[in-house]
């Protein structure tokens, strides 16, 4: 393939140009069209940028058909199955998994700073008390830039590295301060002797009256979690990461760039949306109202945690998280959670039904996360914070791998424009 090439013709002028064709290790080929303006004066135009490739990149790999997803070659099964997440974030930005050695000191590295300065601990008191807790994740990673400057040498490979470890070990911080904030509690400060998930748990959870002990269980489930949530390919999150690390911005910009995109309802929020969704529904019994209502145009009702932008089969993380949705709840003595036995019938009914088979609509990670987060007792404010402590891992390896880039250049898409042509301006009394 390395010698294909398609060629493209200019009807008017009988132009042609010759556009490179491009190939990955697996995946569809890419046409490069570099030439298109240059020979022919145009642009291309790709809407939501359904079509286009904005980079080259080696980290995650996804095959929405197949319903295929993996992190540097693993299959996401797999790493959920034998891995942890520190070993993914590893993996993610290393391009490797560690040996034994390798992950014994980039845990002890992870665990030794989770701690935050003081006076960004004191930031949290000047949002107001019902802020929402995206808005202040956003604030903390971005005044991070603040308090690092001998570290932040964008250009200095060991600077990378060392903010890698400093903002994956600081954000379950960040955002276990901002989830006390929300509630009027004190802030309750990491622990060096627990895992990341559990030392979040404790974060989340602990109060200074009394000992805490953490779920081994919610522990694993929320492991599983940011596993199947670290990276996800070109996301609208990520790419928000590289097109603000492009312009050479400080690497805490960028993530806090990406927090805000993860924000919005289409991306970081569909979890959220899942819950309310079976909420209103309200029984089994209200199912087939509700399906009719989905079927009808009119009506602006969604099935939500159904369907993906780029899955068009079975989104590989849903089936493995609906093993675990069924684990935590029979643990947490919620095994007859009306949530779970409203999704499962739902599930059912639509997996079953012509007009979702035939448009591809399969449940998608985010139908049962939503479910295994109440049962955890995190509230739906917070389930996007989640989200975001997981892509942490994905974004400063998407960010790194760009940066490191010798061939980087700054993000710079074009438009069509269909505003008016020149005119004149017309003083205020003609007008």
């Amino acid at each position: 393939m390395a010698n294909k090439k398609f060629e493209l013709l200019d009807p008017a002028t009988g132009k042609k140009s010759e556009l490179p064709v491009r190939s990955g290790t697996i995946g569809p080929d890419v046409i490069d069209i570099a030439a298109v303006t240059k020979d022919h004066g145009a642009f291309t135009f790709d809407p939501g940028f359904m079509a286009t490739a904005s980079t080259e990149s080696k980290i995650t790999y996804i095959d929405g058909d197949a319903g295929v997803l993996l992190y540097r070659g693993y299959p996401i099964d797999q790493l959920a199955a034998k891995s942890s997440f520190l070993e993914v974030a590893y993996l993610l930005l290393n391009g490797d998994l560690p040996d034994a050695k390798q992950l014994t000191e980039f845990t002890v590295n992870i665990q030794r700073h989770t701690m935050i300065n003081e006076s960004l601990l004191r930031m949290y008191n000047g949002f107001r008390y019902d802020a929402h807790p995206m808005a202040m994740v956003s604030a903390i990673v971005a005044s991070m830039s603040a308090f690092y400057h001998d570290s932040m040498d964008i250009n200095n490979p060991r600077h990378r590295e060392i903010f890698a470890h400093r903002i994956i070990a600081k954000i379950p911080t960040i955002a276990a301060a901002a989830y006390k904030n929300a509630l009027g509690q004190p802030f309750i400060y990491p622990r060096n002797d627990l895992g990341y998930c559990a030392n979040l748990l404790h974060m989340f959870y602990a109060v200074p009256c009394e000992p805490y002990h953490v779920d081994p269980l919610a522990a694993e489930a929320l492991d599983l979690l940011l596993i199947l949530h670290a990276d996800h390919e070109q996301n609208a999150s990520t790419s928000t990461v590289r097109l603000a690390g492009s312009t050479g911005a400080n690497p805490y910009a960028a993530i806090s760039a990406g927090v805000s995109a993860l924000w919005g309802p289409a991306h970081g929020g569909a979890n959220e949306a899942v819950l309310d969704m079976l909420e209103e529904i309200g029984t089994v019994d209200n199912i087939p109202k509700f399906i009719s209502q989905v079927k009808d145009k009119a009506s602006n009702v969604r099935l939500m945690g159904f369907g993906h932008r780029v899955y068009k089969n079975f989104d590989p993380r849903a089936k493995i998280i609906r093993d675990m949705c069924h684990k935590v709840l029979a643990r947490m003595g919620r095994a007859d959670n009306p949530l779970l036995e409203l999704a499962q019938r739902l599930e059912e009914i639509a997996l079953s039904d012509d007009y979702f088979i035939s448009r591809k609509l399969y449940p998608n990670v985010d139908f049962y996360s939503g479910i295994i987060y109440s049962a955890l007792g995190i509230p739906r404010s917070m389930f996007t914070v989640m989200f975001a402590i997981a892509r942490t891992a994905g974004w400063v390896s998407h960010w790194q791998e760009m940066i490191s880039d010798p061939h980087m250049k700054i993000g710079r898409p074009r438009q069509l424009y269909t505003g008016p042509v020149k005119r004149d301006y017309v003083e205020i009394g003609k007008r």
